[in-house]
């Protein structure tokens, strides 16, 4: 949509108000109008106030001093040798120069002749006649004397009091000096004086002026592109002082001539770096769009360089370095700016390429015009025409960039307008005290009323003055905040709730305002449901771990705490075969009936299925005893109506007694045991561990081993023992022994491996233990190789964990490949109860071992629940008898009955036989009865340790007991070589 130039208000009404806007109109329109048509007529056909005509230019010779040494008369006599010129080029040359030129004669008798020198770049000048080489003058930047005075932007010698029709002059420059001589009358030169000055005064002025508001502009807008480009059109003026010569003055202030060349050279330096750092800043947002971005910033990297290089180098040797730049700088924004009115065309990229090419047809004229002698126009047309015209198409450049942006922001608060009226989300405004100034359409709506009518209006009568003394807080104590607010109806099922964020801004209060009500109420379900059951609304886990926690921190002796872990006897079986419904009503029931018998901060929460915990604050554990009491009796007196059935339910409670500080995990395992023990044992249903019970101590060392076990350095702790096992056979002839775990706490206690194994198996460390022993076991085996010759076997044990664990029985098969001779000692012990759990896996295992040589020993058999039928099925070696068979065996007849029929099984499967915790002479006598292999307990030795254990060369060496070692001497002589028995079993690591 098309945007009108001038943007009026449409006042309509009254008389007066269009009287007003015909007044508005004839200011903006007409009168520029006016101002405008004036201002060409003048430019065109007026006559101008400064009419000095235009001068004679002089025929000179030239002569280039190269040594600076040569006097007048030599000078003048080498120069008319010179051929006559119209004007002198020193490129660039600083050597002094001489000129010779004859005077016209002087159309005017009333006027003397005046010779004008018009270069601003010659530092000095003398002159001399050249008939008498009399001196006319000297004179310098600074001033002249004799007939020498400063002059425009050059230097002028009177010719008033010389009749000579010929004059020598020496002259000095600095850069690319051009000079002509030009013969003025005396009055003509001075109206051209005047007018030179005039049209500087009119370019200081006018740029001036143009700066100061751009400057005042950005210095209320906050922008820093203005400051640039006032910055840019002051330095445009004093480049337009140095191309028209009237830079030695600044202000109507004279320039020291010390700074005058070093000032020249850094405005140059400086109105390059200027003009590229505009051109970057106006179409900053065109010239991602253009590309061929790196070109940019080979013309930005050269500005430092070029602002160095002006302070540093003389004007000679600068110049070349500025020339290039400039060139580049030119070919370069010549090349964006077509790219950017090509693919981005917009009004402010047109007036700043008509910025640019002023700039660049003016330097392009002041060569042309210098090369064809048009002098009088240079001064006109470069210096003031085209520092104006490029400053001003600049200016409608920045113009136009204000325009678009204005639309910007127009368009911009229009949508921001649509997007108030439209937003879903409440928009407000209040002061101070609490007044709605403005609000949008989705606030009204939500508040149901018109809350910008007077009555309608305040905070407090939607909120409450507590809400709107919150509020009131919130923006004083915070940036920005936001704030839960309960509707007019308050608290309560029925309310609604709203969330405002707020801010303080200009004196008022602005925020929004939604109603989160849905949300509300469903994250407070969810909360509810985080620390509750969904079937029975009690707490779940966590919200029971949530108020244990506090209440463990308030334990003290004169507050007890105690804690209930109830499960329901057989309530699986409702479920099987009633269905989940019917279960579900009675977990409900069941909680209903034990909330109804709770007091004051006690608290049940639903840990399990059919698991229920009770925690009681404040209660010692007699009084909770008798209330678990009741609760079972509660539970269990009256049954369970569902529909047309009824159900009789009974529960078991642990009822613990918690110290001060106890953990959350070790409280919950602790009465999850007592009341596992209660379902167990307790004919009343209710198990009770006090404070001081040997159960707390024995889970507290459970808990210090394990935690020892989970440590790196849990392997240093541990060693071995071994306890020899005796052949009944040939007691003589082998050293065969049991390897045994043990362990040393870290305060240096012995731990039995009946301790150590629970707790590793527990922690998941058994894997570790089980490595440890099996490597340390074949080392010592290889290291003691000599000295165990006697050995035909040495049991260990393996746990029923690691021979599940695919990782370790890998790690122990490439053990006992690396060590065969040592394997094929071996006799690896599994238990009944680990076999049966998973047949396959245990055949898999022992077929994987028994190829390495390992021999197979079923351990504890009979202890069990034990099936004669699996025993086929497991190629095993050696069967060991469960020691409680064994231990006072003469005194139960039924023992010495099964330990028989084991003896023979294991004879017709090719097993052998080991007995263990044979401690007499009698037992010994009676498993020797009884046809048992091998025998193992205190009646032959102790456990030993490795050292003492190589002492001897067979297990019969290590007896104490008298008679033990006498009725053993009657069952073979003494000697090395194996019995018989033993050949039998060492067929047995070639598989049977």
């Amino acid at each position: 949509m098309p945007v009108p130039l001038l943007q009026v208000e449409n006042n309509t009404g009254s008389g007066r108000n269009r009287l007003g806007l015909l007044l508005y109109l004839l200011s903006v329109y007409l009168v520029p109008a006016l101002i405008l048509g004036a201002t060409l007529a003048a430019l065109l056909s007026w006559d101008s106030s400064f009419h000095s005509g235009r001068p004679q230019t002089l025929p000179l010779r030239a002569l280039s001093d190269a040594g600076g040494t040569s006097t007048p008369a030599q000078a003048l006599a080498q120069l008319r040798l010179q051929a006559p010129v119209s004007r002198l080029e020193t490129r660039l040359a600083e050597t002094p120069f001489w000129i010779v030129f004859n005077v016209a004669p002087s159309a005017s008798t009333q006027q003397p002749a005046m010779v004008e020198f018009p270069s601003r770049h010659a530092v000095d000048i003398s002159c001399w006649d050249a008939l008498s080489l009399a001196p006319l003058g000297s004179g310098e930047r600074s001033g002249g004397n004799g007939g020498i005075s400063r002059i425009k932007a050059g230097f002028a010698l009177s010719l008033e009091d010389t009749a000579s029709s010929e004059v020598l002059c020496r002259m000095r420059f600095v850069g690319p000096a051009r000079l002509s001589v030009l013969q003025w009358p005396a009055d003509q030169l001075q109206l051209s004086a005047y007018e030179f000055h005039r049209n500087a005064g009119l370019l200081d002025g006018g740029l001036l002026v143009l700066a100061a508001f751009v400057l005042v502009t950005a210095i209320i807008l906050r922008s820093g592109t203005y400051v640039l480009f006032a910055a840019w059109l002051v330095v445009n003026l004093r480049m337009a002082a140095l191309s028209a010569g009237w830079d030695t003055q600044w202000l109507g202030r004279n320039v020291p001539q010390e700074w005058l060349l070093q000032t020249r050279l850094l405005t140059t330096a400086l109105y390059f770096t200027l003009t590229i750092m505009l051109f970057s800043t106006l179409f900053r947002d065109d010239l991602p769009k253009v590309g061929h971005g790196w070109l940019l910033k080979l013309a930005q990297w050269t500005c430092l360089p070029l602002l160095v290089l002006s302070v540093a180098l003389p004007f000679r040797v600068f110049l070349p370095f500025i020339w290039v730049a400039t060139g580049v700088c030119i070919a370069v924004l010549v090349f964006f700016m077509a790219r950017i009115v090509k693919l981005t065309p917009s009004r402010s990229a047109f007036w700043y390429s008509g910025s640019i090419a002023v700039t660049l047809m003016a330097s392009l004229y002041e060569v042309l015009a210098a090369a064809l002698g048009f002098e009088a126009l240079i001064g006109t047309v470069n210096s003031v025409t085209a520092a104006l015209s490029s400053s001003l198409l600049a200016a409608l450049a920045i113009a136009e960039q204000i325009r678009a942006e204005q639309q910007q922001r127009l368009a911009a608060q229009a949508e921001l307008e649509h997007t108030y009226e439209a937003m879903p989300i409440g928009l407000f405004t209040l002061d101070l005290q609490g007044r709605f100034l403005s609000a949008n359409p989705a606030l009204t709506a939500m508040l149901e009323a018109d809350v910008l009518a007077p009555g309608n209006n305040l905070w407090s009568g939607y909120f409450g003055e507590e809400g709107w003394s919150r509020l009131h807080r919130l923006v004083h104590q915070q940036a920005q905040g936001e704030l839960a607010l309960d509707g007019a109806g308050g608290p309560g099922p029925a309310a609604r709730r709203f969330m405002a964020r707020a801010a303080l801004a200009r004196g008022k209060i602005e925020g929004s305002l939604q109603d989160v009500t849905t949300q509300w109420r469903a994250t407070e379900e969810l909360r509810f449901l985080a620390l509750n059951d969904s079937l029975t609304k009690v707490s779940n886990r966590r919200g029971i771990e949530l108020m244990l926690t506090a209440a463990i921190a308030e334990v003290t002796e004169a507050r007890p705490l105690t804690l209930a872990y109830l499960d329901l006897d057989r309530f699986k079986l409702i479920n099987d075969l009633y269905g989940h419904a019917a279960g579900d009503e009675i977990l409900r029931e069941v909680c209903v009936r034990i909330t109804g018998m709770l007091q004051g901060a006690q608290q049940i929460g639903r840990v399990g299925g059919d698991e229920f915990v009770i925690v009681m604050p404040d209660t010692a554990i007699a009084p909770a005893a008798w209330a678990c009491r009741g609760i079972i009796d509660r539970i269990g007196t009256e049954p369970y109506r569902i529909g047309d059935k009824a159900f009789q339910v009974r529960g078991s409670i642990g009822l613990i007694e918690i110290d001060p500080g106890a953990s959350i995990r070790d409280v919950m395992a602790n009465a999850d045991r007592a009341c596992r023990a209660a379902k167990k044992n307790a004919s009343n249903g209710l198990v009770v561990y006090e404070r001081d019970s040997s159960v707390f101590r024995e889970r507290q060392a459970e808990m210090v081993l394990v935690e020892q076990l989970s440590a790196a350095d849990a392997t240093d702790f541990l060693y071995l023992e071994m306890q020899p096992i005796m052949s009944l056979s040939a007691p003589y002839g082998s050293l065969n022994f049991e390897v045994l775990l043990r362990m040393r706490g870290r305060d240096g206690a012995v731990l039995q491996a009946g301790e150590v194994i629970p707790a590793a198996e527990s922690s998941g460390r058994i894997g570790m233990i089980d490595r440890w022993v099996l490597s340390t076991t074949l080392a010592w085996l290889a290291a003691s190789r000599g000295r165990l010759r006697a050995t035909q076997f040495v049991c260990m044990n393996l746990s029923g964990a690691s021979l599940n664990d695919e990782r370790f029985v890998q790690d122990a098969l490439a053990m006992l490949a690396a060590s065969p001779a040592e394997a094929g000692r071996l006799c690896m012990e599994i238990t009944e109860s680990v076999a049966l759990h998973d047949l396959d896996n245990t055949r898999r295992f022992i077929d994987q071992v028994r190829s390495c040589g390992v021999k197979i020993a079923l351990d504890d058999f009979g202890a069990g629940y034990t099936s004669f039928s699996y025993l086929k099925e497991l190629p095993a070696d050696v069967m060991k008898i469960d020691g409680s068979f064994i231990v006072d065996m003469n005194a139960n007849p039924a023992n010495i009955t099964i330990v028989e029929a084991i003896v023979a099984l294991a004879a017709s499967l090719g097993m052998r036989t080991i007995a263990e915790w044979a401690e007499d002479q009698a037992t010994v006598q009676t498993l020797v009865e009884l046809g048992v292999d091998y025998v193992q307990g205190y009646a032959v030795a102790r456990p030993q340790s490795p050292d003492m254990l190589l002492t001897h060369t067979s297990a019969a060496g290590f007896i104490q007991d008298p008679s033990v070692r006498v009725y053993v001497q009657t069952l073979g002589l003494e000697g090395n070589g194996p019995g018989p028995d033993l050949l039998d079993l060492m067929r047995f690591n070639r598989g049977s």
